[in-house]
């Protein structure tokens, strides 16, 4: 079993050689993902009807859906960037350093600034500035409290975690 990667038209996914897909991820159209990726267990990266980057060591966890809107707004994720399990991202601008957490919706035109963590089941809604430095939680998603030495240490770990976690996957033959 391997990941499914499929063109969509003229459009063919660009994935860097280094990068770990699951077995049972998508990968579908105008996509390009960076160096010392990871897309985790049924994610779907859906580049169908607009464009998808992604930048290095950024991880997408298991059943993430990323994809845009049509004609109007594609998706821009930066480097070193921990998408967690279920969230949703549409359409919007995360830049480096982001933690996008469980189960969170980050909608169309929405911008994460560099050094933003996003809680658990957040939403973002649409035009929302996510300003760097800051947790952001809640439904709609709003500004709590400056992140803490701890939580900005944890934006740079969490990448490196992940292309360890995804090294236990590459060497396996059966994959």
């Amino acid at each position: 079993m391997s990941a499914i990667i499929l063109p969509v038209g003229e459009h063919v996914p660009q994935i860097a050689l280094d990068a770990f897909l699951a077995p049972n991820c998508t990968v579908v159209g105008d996509v390009t993902i960076g160096s010392h990726c990871s897309i985790w267990f049924n994610a779907v990266i859906r580049g169908d009807v607009n464009y998808i980057k992604i930048g290095n060591y950024t991880n997408i966890q298991d059943n993430v859906t990323i994809h845009g809107t049509y004609e109007r707004n594609g998706t821009d994720i930066g480097s070193y960037v921990n998408i967690g399990h279920n969230a949703i991202v549409h359409g919007c601008v995360i830049h480096s350093h982001v933690l996008v957490g469980m189960g969170a919706i980050v909608m169309d035109r929405a911008v994460l600034q560099s050094h933003v963590i996003i809680a658990a089941g957040a939403v973002v809604l649409e035009n929302t500035i996510c300003e760097s430095g800051y947790l952001y939680a809640g439904v709609p998603a709003k500004k709590i409290k400056p992140l803490t030495e701890e939580q900005l240490a944890l934006l740079e770990k969490l990448p490196h975690n992940y292309v360890k976690y995804s090294s236990w996957f590459k060497d396996d033959s059966t994959i």
